[in-house]
């Protein structure tokens, strides 16, 4: 579920008070989904109890490795005073919806690359937030498709319920969830991960996403827009109820990406090598794969 690639539905998530939230592949996506591999690279470790040896992030960063974009050094920096900044020279962005009317957003371009490459998991009984827009495209022998939303009368809605809460979901129920964008409209992240955590059955996995570098949303998103995560946020708050040897947490993005997303380009104005350099400095989508056991 993205705010804003679905506009107009600035309530089926999140209340503005706190506690509250068949697609066809594209033809870059074969070409581009390997490129996923570049950036399950920065893993999360904490300092008071070391490295993360999980085999899940083993898998993960072994797939990194392969074809990962370095950030090369930078040749022929400008003095002070001559950086041209041509359409970029305004206080107002190029699109304030995101790119999503000049195309595919850029964050999309992650987000979308991360559920490609995740795709087998995406099997069994599916809970989507927002719609199934994901689980019909990426899904591999779904069996059945839910959809959650905050409110009834949605379309597609199958289950209405407040993921801070979440008592009307039963536990168990669930061998996939995915929730794109979702993260940061919910004020209570503790409850909402441990709702997450308990609708999966055993074995089962959340493929989430949170946006780090963005602009916040406009129209009825922003009086719920609580979050903007790092890598370190969204590994703490998925392993407080995760066990963190289950728990894999990346970052996508460089400078250049994040600048063209915040001006709200499309991703086609980018090559694939500008999209693809993976700088953790820049951190601009966090992605979060995590398994109940």
């Amino acid at each position: 579920m993205s705010n804003h690639q679905r506009p107009d539905r600035s309530n089926r998530l999140q209340r503005s008070e706190p506690g509250a939230e068949a697609l066809e592949p594209s033809p870059g996506d074969t070409a581009r989904g390997a490129a996923y591999k570049t950036d399950m690279v920065h893993k999360q470790q904490f300092p008071e109890t070391g490295a993360d040896d999980s085999e899940t992030t083993k898998d993960l960063l072994q797939a990194a490795r392969v074809g990962h974009t370095r950030i090369p050094q930078r040749s022929g920096v400008p003095d002070v005073g001559s950086v041209r900044f041509g359409d970029l020279r305004n206080v107002s962005p190029i699109s304030r919806a995101y790119g999503l009317d000049r195309g595919r957003p850029i964050d999309r371009y992650y987000i979308e690359k991360f559920l490609a490459f995740e795709a087998s998991l995406i099997t069994g009984r599916v809970l989507e937030i927002g719609d199934n827009t994901y689980t019909q495209r990426f899904g591999v022998n779904v069996i059945r498709s839910d959809v959650l939303n905050l409110h009834s009368g949605i379309e597609g809605t199958t289950l209405v319920a407040d993921l801070a809460n979440g008592s009307e979901l039963e536990s168990n129920s669930f061998d996939c969830i995915i929730a794109t964008q979702t993260l940061n409209l919910i004020y209570d992240l503790p409850s909402a991960m441990r709702t997450l955590h308990r609708i999966l059955k055993p074995d089962g996995v959340l493929l989430c996403t949170a946006p780090g570098i963005s602009q916040i949303a406009y129209d009825g998103w922003n009086e719920s827009w609580y979050w903007a995560f790092t890598v370190n946020s969204a590994a703490r708050v998925a392993s407080e109820v995760f066990l963190k040897n289950h728990v894999s947490v990346a970052s996508c993005g460089n400078v250049l990406s994040a600048i063209a997303f915040l001006e709200g380009l499309a991703d086609s104005e980018l090559t694939v090598g500008e999209l693809d350099a993976h700088d953790p400095a820049y951190q601009m989508i966090i992605l979060i794969k995590a398994r109940k056991v």
